[in-house]
């Protein structure tokens, strides 16, 4: 019997979260408090296009922090000195508006529902002891809000200034440093925002009685009864807007196609008392990854909720974010964003000549013009490199058009990762992805994961060669041929081939080279075993990340231990929580949501279900998933 999906996403509609909630489409969001829009807090109204520049009077330029490596400049000057610290935080994503009540006094009794089946949230409250009754939701095409209230409302709309810092994205407190022009054409508003060189546009729409005000510099109040409001973004002039009913109705039939096509997994059944709590946890993960990380560029580790970084996104954890939309039968999402790849491949190409390698280098931390961010950690880190094939893979399996598609991104790729590992050895300089590495970035060689990895892009780039009737490349050949085998200290594998041979902290990543990486030839699944419980004896949980559970999970399920694979999935520790939002909450306010923690559970999920590895007390039903490679 076919799994009721209506039934098994009804059962996790998000009630009373007690923290925020997001409305969205992938390239555009909306994250609302318990008024369903921004009343009590400047949470995210953020778009894949929306970013800001600070003005660069000095003409730094990505030389300006260059340190000398072997000869070599990386960009490692943050933040030591100003170059370095305009480079890292620019650009950055930008607030583009925060719209919530006009309204002043406590707020009362409240709830509040997200319907995942329609893309729906509804809040009730009180609020100045006046009763509240709002739908939010957004329209699934279209940078656009639209919501209703029952009542009398006044809804504020602020714009601010853009903000460069870590995990901000807007400030409040420089009126001078930015314009906002509006034109009022009955129950419409046309506002135009201007940000030193930036700009973009925003449009409200309002049906009935309403009134708009304009009390302050960048503030405007709509005020009327049964309001239903319409907002859109825009980086040019917005063209009609459409009604709430039709944005209502439009979300719906997205979602439902959504949940109706891909791939489900229920639980439902299980005498293991821990099923419904991972069933909860994969439904809001689709849900989350789809509003956050399916758009037309790499998301950041935040999503589109809230800055971290800066904004920028991290290319190391695009596997993370993305891969798992091709295990789930939607690949659709995760071939979205690998457009950008082919517009920074000039760039990529760049870095590597620079560099005196091949193929092109992709960066780690960057914004949409795809320059690498100064830092001591990112310009040194290399395991994003072979992610690309992978991606190409994924593809590949479900489409072969793909092979035409991506070859040149492929080729590329593999002829980089063969330059930089030409002499049989990784590095240095560089930082594994256990980054507790990073000061001994001049020191660090052959890390245990990224060996793997390397093997496994070459030789899937040499496949795709022959499947297009290619002859394999010699080069690449000869550099797999030669690579180093992974360090064995004390029966398990090491992190990295010097001392500190293992640093107990951070990402445990040695597991990630079985099981996030397919078998090699370079990892003895024995040694990899003993691995793997070496790391689940003593590591320190505390410092670990949440896709750290997915990779153990996947290391444990290629060993053929389902227990263990399930037991990490859902491990106690502080970095695998999973709020009722479905949020995997890591440095607190910091970092309040972790969406690497999110798309790696739906990737081990996927693994685990479709390879049938999941022990006694689960009974799975799995429908369009399949296993990773």
């Amino acid at each position: 019997m076919s799994i009721d999906r209506r039934a098994l996403v009804r059962r996790h509609t998000v009630v009373d979260a007690g923290c925020p909630l997001t409305v969205g489409n992938g390239e555009f969001a909306f994250t609302a408090d318990a008024t369903g829009l921004q009343t009590f807090a400047p949470l995210g109204t953020q778009a894949q296009w929306g970013w800001h520049t600070m003005p660069n009077p000095e003409g730094y330029v990505l030389e300006d922090a260059f340190t000398d490596y072997g000869g070599v400049g990386y960009p490692d000057l943050y933040p030591a000195t100003p170059a370095g610290g305009w480079l890292h935080v620019n650009p950055h994503r930008l607030h583009l508006g925060r719209i919530g009540f006009d309204a002043s006094g406590p707020l009362g009794s409240s709830s509040q529902a997200l319907d995942l089946w329609t893309g729906v949230l509804s809040s009730s409250f009180e609020l100045g002891g006046v009763p509240y009754a709002v739908e939010t939701v957004c329209h699934p095409e279209r940078d656009l809000l639209a919501v209703r209230v029952a009542g009398g409302a006044a809804i504020r709309i602020t714009f601010p200034y853009a903000s460069d810092g870590w995990n901000t994205t807007a400030d409040w407190d420089g009126p001078e440093r930015h314009t906002t022009t509006h034109v009022l054409d009955g129950s419409r508003c046309d506002f135009t925002r201007v940000l030193d060189a930036d700009r973009y546009h925003v449009a409200a729409a309002w049906a009935g009685r309403a009134r708009l005000t304009n009390p302050a510099a960048h503030t405007y109040v709509i005020a009327g009864d049964d309001l239903e409001l319409v907002v859109a973004f825009a980086p040019g002039p917005i063209a009609d807007l459409p009604s709430f009913d039709q944005v209502r109705t439009a979300a719906a039939a997205h979602w439902e196609r959504f949940w109706t096509t891909g791939g489900a997994v229920s639980f439902a059944g299980s005498t293991d008392p821990r099923a419904p709590e991972l069933e909860r946890r994969v439904v809001l993960s689709q849900y989350l990854t789809a509003v956050n990380c399916a758009g037309s560029t790499p998301p950041q580790e935040t999503g589109l909720a809230v800055n971290s970084w800066s904004g920028k996104f991290h290319l190391e954890m695009h596997w993370w974010h993305a891969a798992h939309f091709a295990l789930w039968g939607r690949p659709e999402l995760l071939e979205r964003s690998l457009p950008w790849y082919r517009s920074i491949l000039p760039r990529a190409r760049e870095t590597a000549a620079r560099q005196g390698y091949r193929g092109a280098r992709w960066p780690k931390q960057t914004g949409p013009e795809g320059r690498e961010s100064p830092s001591e950690i990112g310009a040194f880190i290399a395991w994003q490199q072979p992610h690309l094939i992978y991606f190409a893979e994924l593809l590949r399996r479900g489409r072969p058009g793909a092979l035409e598609d991506y070859r040149d991104l492929v080729f590329e790729t593999a002829a980089f990762m063969a330059s930089f590992a030409a002499d049989g050895h990784l590095g240095p300089p560089l930082v594994p992805a256990q980054e507790s590495y990073y000061e001994s970035r001049r020191s660090v060689r052959d890390p245990t994961f990224e060996l793997a990895y390397w093997w496994w892009g070459l030789e899937t780039a040499q496949r795709w060669r022959e499947l297009l009737g290619l002859d394999r490349d010699p080069e690449w050949s000869r550099v797999m041929g030669g690579l180093a085998k992974p360090l064995v200290r004390d029966g398990v594998y090491a992190a990295v081939a010097v001392e500190p041979y293992t640093i107990r902290t951070d990402h445990p990543s040695m597991t990630g080279a079985y099981g996030f990486v397919p078998p090699t030839p370079l990892i003895d699944p024995e040694t990899m075993r003993a691995t793997l419980h070496d790391v689940l004896r003593d590591w320190d949980l505390d410092s670990t990340w949440g896709w750290d559970y997915p990779m153990l999970a996947m290391c444990a399920a290629r060993l053929g231990e389902p227990d263990t694979a399930v037991d990490a999935l859902l491990m106690d520790a502080p970095k695998n929580t999973y709020l009722a939002s479905g949020h995997n909450p890591q440095w607190e306010d910091l970092l309040p949501l972790y969406l690497p923690g999110n798309g790696g559970l739906l990737a081990a999920v996927a693994h685990l279900a479709a390879s049938g590895c999941f022990p006694a007390g689960w009974r799975v039903q799995a429908e369009g998933v399949v296993t990773m490679p």
